[in-house]
């Protein structure tokens, strides 16, 4: 009989705050995965075999997305038991297990490779966000997402954002006024696309409206807006525009940010920093998955 180090750690006790289309976005994977069918699991495991199998971390990672790949394993057969053996939001080191898989050994290696593509991506932002977060922590700013993300993958993608330390900015276009330059350019003016938001938006919604310079900052905290993006701005002007607005409007930095510039941004006096590279631009970490025992082999 397979047996594992602690049977009661099961995945499905994991309080997990994906949105209700995951179970759509995982079976689209194993749909374009697998095809008309595995078979070459067909053709070599017979369907009675059992086994354990090892998620392992080929690299030092934060761990994002055991739920979901336990999802992936249960979408192809509710039988197979996950445990996992890391907490989500964990920094583990090379060689570390993040997860054993028992049971259908033609199911374990069916759902391998969507399983670990989740993982990988998903532990692949969350660590991306905590070396980002790391490099600003010294400083009394938030490091923000956007939805520059994988279509359909929102929700896992600011989840993973969340377990690297980031904060999340809106989730979608209905969670708030953000006039950006397009807007501006149809308008013709920062005061009258405020006064037009102000219009028709309720009270309790603050307005952020992107500018790239001074003098779009000082229109914007003339026409009350609470919140100003300063888009591709340098950390010289950045200072002058956190002197400007002296607590008169919540500053958010965004563009043209890396890793190496991030600490000098925090310095300057925003309150904000977004960075689309959080989810667009973090490289996959490495993870593999082991058959590590068979049970039921002639």
């Amino acid at each position: 009989m397979i047996k594992t180090q602690n049977p009661k750690l099961k995945t499905p006790e994991i309080p997990f705050p994906f949105s209700p289309h995951l179970t759509r976005l995982i079976d689209l994977a194993l749909e374009e995965d697998l095809g008309s069918g595995d078979i070459t699991t067909q053709a070599l495991i017979p369907a009675g075999w059992r086994g354990r199998a090892e998620i392992r971390a080929k690299q030092t990672l934060v761990v994002a997305g055991l739920p979901a790949a336990a999802l992936v394993f249960h979408r192809l057969d509710p039988e197979l038991d996950v445990y996992p053996r890391v907490a989500e939001g964990q920094e583990v080191e090379p060689g570390t297990v993040l997860a054993e898989v028992v049971g259908s050994l033609a199911a374990t290696l069916t759902g391998e490779r969507v399983a670990l593509n989740f993982l990988m991506r998903l532990s692949g932002i969350a660590t991306y966000t905590r070396r980002l977060t790391a490099a600003v922590a010294a400083k009394p700013v938030a490091l923000l997402d956007t939805r520059k993300t994988t279509p359909g993958w929102r929700a896992l993608e600011k989840y993973a954002v969340r377990l690297g330390g980031g904060r999340n900015h809106r989730f979608s276009l209905a969670d708030g006024v953000i006039i950006k330059n397009n807007h501006l350019f149809c308008v013709g003016s920062i005061t009258e696309a405020i006064r037009r938001a102000r219009r028709h938006t309720h009270h309790l919604l603050k307005i952020e409206v992107e500018v790239t310079d001074l003098d779009g900052l000082q229109e914007a905290l003339a026409a009350g807006a609470e919140v100003v993006m300063l888009d591709n701005l340098d950390d010289a002007t950045l200072q002058r525009a956190a002197a400007l607005a002296k607590g008169r409007a919540i500053l958010e930095a965004s563009g043209g940010l890396t890793a190496e510039r991030l600490p000098r941004v925090a310095a300057t006096g925003v309150q904000f920093i977004s960075m689309g590279a959080l989810t667009h631009s973090a490289p996959a970490v490495d993870i593999h998955l082991r058959v590590t025992a068979v049970e039921g082999c002639e």
